[in-house]
């Protein structure tokens, strides 16, 4: 089941465009991994790592590149996820450019959950909205 929809502004600045002034390529994981730590929680990560020595890794990204956003944009990020059984959670996320009819980008984000040796443990409960 999916989650409910999420919204995260990015604003974007010179640096992170390339020498075209089109934001570069990979700068997109990052607009998506911050709105993820939005979602998730700043403070359910950090308890999470500090308390439980638990964290999320990226185990496969399926990205779609439609429309590079530029220097002065402010994007918005929609996200969306949803539990793949005990150990993995899938994100839909998407940049939206302002007044744009289709996404930027088109993101498949999978994560699971690891322990501080690296290896796989199921995700824990935390707080909403995760387990909601």
């Amino acid at each position: 089941m999916k989650s409910e929809i999420f919204e995260f502004s990015v604003q974007i600045y010179y640096e992170d465009t390339d020498h075209s002034g089109v934001v570069y390529h990979s700068n997109y994981l990052k607009y998506f991994e911050r709105a993820r730590e939005d979602v998730i929680g700043i403070e359910n990560l950090v308890e999470l790592w500090k308390k439980n020595n638990l964290g999320f890794a990226v185990y496969k990204v399926d990205i779609v590149y439609h429309e590079g956003a530029e220097f002065g944009d402010k994007l918005k990020i929609i996200s969306q996820y949803e539990f793949d059984g005990k150990y993995r959670l899938i994100w839909n996320q998407t940049a939206w450019r302002p007044n744009s009819k289709k996404p930027a980008v088109d993101a498949i984000i999978h994560l699971v959950c690891i322990n501080k040796n690296k290896q796989l443990v199921p995700i824990p409960e935390v707080k909403l909205p995760l387990h909601s």
